[in-house]
């Protein structure tokens, strides 16, 4: 299983993630790596349809789809939580998707 989070630099919400992932992949007890793909330009971003930072990808599929969107680009993703909108899913959210 490939595991990656895109991200671009300064992303204020790209290190909680990438904590809370491997939290959850390590409850799974199995080894996984988790690959930080940092995404620097708007063309890179059109280039993997990058719908925001921090993105969480397993085998190249968006754990928490989006859209289809004419303008991909640089810029915070937010997420809908039970607390409300944040930067990042929760650990939670995450469990979830990965036993879909």
């Amino acid at each position: 299983m490939k595991v990656e989070i895109l991200y671009f630099e300064g992303c204020p919400s790209h290190e909680a993630a990438t904590k809370i992932l491997r939290e959850v992949l390590a409850e799974r007890e199995a080894e996984y790596e988790v690959e930080l793909v940092e995404v620097n330009s708007d063309e890179e971003a059109r280039r993997r349809r990058f719908p925001g930072s921090p993105t969480i990808r397993v085998d190249g599929r968006d754990l928490f789809p989006v859209a289809e969107q004419s303008a991909w680009a640089l810029g915070c993703r937010m997420y809908v939580t039970p607390e409300g909108l944040k930067g990042y899913p929760t650990t939670e959210m995450i469990r979830e998707a990965l036993a879909r």
